[in-house]
């Protein structure tokens, strides 16, 4: 899948992917800082990954994890923050959730500070339904 707007472009294409960028960012948020760069291949390997790019250069990413029939848990979402504010972070969760491979699916996510830009999309908050097992 592409989508191209201007100097943007959304890919799934994991040849364009640039790892350190990824565990760059990752290593700075709150809910993947303590994954080893081992583990995020492994989590690269194993989803749909999307790519948001600015004239080549690498500025968000996002990866769904699906069973491509009924559900698909969308995760590790970040817009690099140089490129915050612009409206490419909306244009970004659009194009990816309404992807051919996860359009019909039912969407899952957890965050704690992006309510608002999800709810335009049509998430809902369901924090009573929501459960967690640690390994």
């Amino acid at each position: 899948m592409e989508i191209k707007k201007d100097d943007y472009l959304i890919s799934d294409n994991k040849a364009l992917l640039n790892y350190d960028s990824i565990y760059q960012f990752l290593a700075k948020s709150y809910w993947a800082n303590q994954r080893s760069k081992e583990t995020i291949d492994l989590s690269i390997k194993n989803s749909i990954c999307y790519g948001l790019y600015y004239q080549q250069k690498q500025i968000g990413f996002a990866r769904a994890v699906t069973d491509h029939a009924t559900i698909y848990w969308l995760a590790d979402v970040f817009i690099d923050e140089e490129y915050r504010g612009k409206g490419i972070g909306k244009w970004f969760v659009e194009g990816i959730i309404e992807s051919p491979e996860l359009c019909k699916l039912t969407g899952i996510l957890g965050t704690m500070d992006a309510h608002k830009l999800y709810e335009r999309f049509g998430f809902k908050s369901e924090e009573d339904r929501l459960m967690r097992r640690r390994p």
